[in-house]
């Protein structure tokens, strides 16, 4: 079936399951079956019953934002069924206000149980939300940074610091999925100020930014592998993987590392010590110098911004 005919599905299967008390209209308790009518649809929509068949039959292909909208007030949608609608049609659905930074508890429970994974969680504007114990102990503690130092997109094109390095090919990926993503959410969130700001002050301190932003890149986020350069384990290889949290816009990365190599014991060993230097800790866990040769960091481990989602 069509996207236009599953569409036309939808409506009629809304229809026919609202009566005409939850649509504000009298009760007919001695009709059946308990659906609107087309024409009482029309009547509440004010659109016409011709076009209401159209829609149903998957001949009006194109409704607007307004038909929509009046559609989805009519039939009682719930949210998700709204987004629904919208997509079927072929729009975006409208706005739901501001960017969020709420995490679900499913999602909090997820880092929980990642306990030898390092993992981070973003909203829409790819603003460091929260992230789990590892994570701080491979990328840097974020507590330490405030305001734009936990936007990635920021630390990314302002040239901030960062034990992250990457190849040509790897940044090219990483900026065109992040500059799609910050314009979806420019449509998704037209009002929201703090977005608008980010986007206005990239493009002024980043002549890169501005490339991207003007050539309307399409881009998504795919696994690769980074290199992440730690002051005590030295250089270490990982899989970066980005998620989309359903039902909402955070994106949830984790970084992993193949069993049995030695980036899987160097994680292993961060996990132990944790995000302290590991000249503070135990010098017996010092990893085997013929396994890897640390490496300087950017900056200091205290001092450093790290670039926790710049993959």
């Amino acid at each position: 079936m069509s996207r236009h005919g599953e569409l036309g599905t939808a409506l009629h299967r809304w229809r026919d399951r609202i009566t005409r008390a939850e649509a504000g209209l009298p009760a007919d308790e001695s009709r059946r079956p308990p659906g609107l009518r087309r024409e009482e649809l029309a009547e509440l929509t004010g659109l016409s019953v011709e076009y209401i068949v159209r829609l149903e039959q998957g001949r009006a292909t194109s409704p607007s934002v307004q038909v929509l909208t009046t559609l989805a007030r009519a039939l009682r949608l719930s949210d998700g069924e709204r987004r629904h609608l919208f997509l079927l049609a072929g729009q975006s659905p409208p706005a739901t206000g501001h960017v969020s930074d709420h995490v679900p508890p499913s999602v909090r429970r997820l880092l929980d149980q990642l306990t030898g994974t390092p993992c981070g969680v973003y909203d829409a504007a790819w603003n460091l939300i929260t992230w789990n114990p590892l994570w701080a102990a491979l990328l840097g503690d974020p507590a330490a940074q405030q305001g734009r130092g936990r936007n990635a997109v920021w630390q990314h094109f302002a040239g901030l610091p960062s034990r992250i390095s990457h190849t040509l090919e790897q940044e090219a990926r990483f900026e065109a999925a992040v500059v799609a993503d910050l314009r979806a959410a420019t449509v998704r969130y037209p009002t929201d100020e703090k977005l608008r700001f980010l986007i206005g002050d990239l493009r002024r301190v980043s002549s890169r930014f501005g490339q991207l932003w003007n050539s309307r890149i399409a881009g998504f986020h795919d696994s690769d592998t980074k290199t992440v350069h730690h002051p005590d384990v030295g250089p270490v290889d990982v899989d970066y993987d980005t998620f989309v949290a359903p039902g909402n816009d955070l994106r949830i990365v984790t970084c992993s590392a193949a069993p049995g190599t030695p980036e899987a014991d160097r994680l292993k060993l961060l996990d132990v010590i944790g995000p302290e230097r590991m000249a503070e800790a135990d010098p017996s866990l010092v990893p085997d110098p013929t396994l890897s040769a640390p490496v300087a960091s950017p900056a200091p481990a205290t001092a450093s911004t790290p670039d926790p989602a710049d993959h």
